[in-house]
């Protein structure tokens, strides 16, 4: 997992470049002029989808991924990720291998998404995103899909 501000987007450079070109996605797209929908940038291994939601109490049910990477920022509001390495987690609640999701149970430490703050979640790491950090209220987030084969 990386969790990071925009400032500080150079020092991934050397990584893998699908990577890298998806953080940079957040630093030179207006997300203002954009609709609430998916944006293909390389066909299926690189896109990103913007969605408008309100956070919750709670998200009891962290997801992981096997085929992306997933890179979360909030364009507006904020909210709190539970996060975990995903062999914490002690249930394997519903798998959707088609959607290259899976959901568990299991115990999560918390981080804030908000301002220029971003968190790249790999295959390994658990994530419960969508949790109000006071009272539930709107948020709008960018969440960058990465293909982990080819570069």
């Amino acid at each position: 997992m990386i969790y990071d501000s925009l400032k500080h987007l150079e020092q991934y450079e050397g990584l893998f470049p699908r990577l890298y070109r998806g953080l940079e996605l957040l630093r030179t797209t207006d997300f203002s002029t954009l609709e609430d929908k998916l944006y293909e940038v390389e066909g299926r291994d690189l896109f990103f989808s913007l969605q408008s939601y309100d956070s919750k109490p709670a998200n009891d049910t962290p997801e992981a991924h096997r085929d992306y990477i997933d890179i979360q920022f909030l364009v507006e509001g904020e909210e709190k990720i539970g996060i975990a390495p995903l062999e914490d987690m002690v249930e394997e609640v519903e798998g959707r291998p088609d959607s290259d999701i899976w959901f568990y149970r299991g115990p999560v430490d918390e981080i804030t998404l908000t301002g220029d703050r971003f968190a790249v979640f790999f295959p390994g790491d658990a994530h419960a995103p969508g949790i109000a950090p006071k009272k539930p209220a709107h948020c709008r987030k960018c969440v960058v899909k990465v293909r982990l084969s080819k570069s």
